[in-house]
């Protein structure tokens, strides 16, 4: 459905952007992969469902790299149809003590990076009338949680550009939406699960339970495959007139 399209994965070396990169793929989409740690295992695992894949190591705090990785994806593939802004960080501290260069950060990677990379990547989707902007926002765009006030922030944020995005290209074939992920197990979240067990002294699979019997009432994971699936219906011509949602998936977490 996606051959001859370009998707620029911002965050995709693992977890939930990987797992988009790879359902775009088996789309038929090339692939930029973006983001830190392992590469080259990442890139095989594109590569393997026949597309070609590049990367582009910008760091998303910084404007002038989004741009180069823009510029490198014109380059290597003539465009970017398909965007998907899914960097992001996360810092857990009350509002009084929250660290101001940890705020900083994740305001910058978390929301200014898809901004960024959204205004850069516009114009080339304007002009052929047809692209896809799909910001991985989170359930924490839409409800809030204690000590996580820079990620709250910031997600409410990517969930309003993506609104404002949406409108300002809704007569075009230009869409825009965002995605609300609950509980995805990424490594990020692993490590949460670890650090509550090792403070309780419970086990793995006590903390993971305890962990979805918080907020998520299915009591199981999202996974990066959902997430993948759901970004190709944005991508398929049954989403051609979906605009500026929010769409949780997140086990009925926001339906409380």
């Amino acid at each position: 459905m996606l051959k001859g399209k370009t998707a620029l994965v911002t965050g995709s070396t693992s977890g939930i952007g990987l797992g988009i990169a790879k359902a775009l793929a088996a789309q038929g989409a090339n692939i930029v992969l973006n983001g830190f740690g392992d590469v080259e295992g990442p890139k095989a695992e594109v590569a393997a469902l026949g597309v070609q894949v590049s990367y582009h190591g910008a760091d998303m705090s910084k404007p002038a790299e989004i741009t180069a990785m823009i510029e490198h994806a014109e380059a290597t593939f003539g465009g970017v149809d398909i965007l998907v802004n899914n960097a992001g960080i996360q810092h857990v501290a009350r509002v009084e003590n929250f660290p101001i260069e940890k705020w900083d950060a994740i305001i910058a990677i978390n929301m200014s990076s898809a901004f960024h990379a959204t205004r850069l990547a516009l114009p080339g989707m304007q002009a052929k009338n047809w692209g896809r902007i799909i910001n991985v926002a989170s359930v924490h765009g839409l409800v809030g949680s204690a000590e996580k006030s820079a990620y709250v922030a910031a997600k409410h944020g990517v969930v309003g550009l993506t609104k404002v995005t949406a409108l300002e290209n809704a007569t075009t074939g230009v869409t825009c939406n965002a995605i609300c992920p609950g509980w995805v197990l990424t490594p990020l979240v692993q490590k949460q699960v670890d650090a509550k067990a090792a403070a309780q002294g419970i086990s793995n699979a006590d903390a993971t339970r305890q962990l979805l019997g918080e907020k998520e009432p299915s009591m199981q994971f999202t996974t990066p495959e959902e997430l993948g699936a759901l970004a190709v219906f944005f991508c398929s011509p049954a989403g051609d007139n979906v605009r500026g949602v929010a769409w949780n998936m997140d086990g009925g977490w926001t339906a409380q």
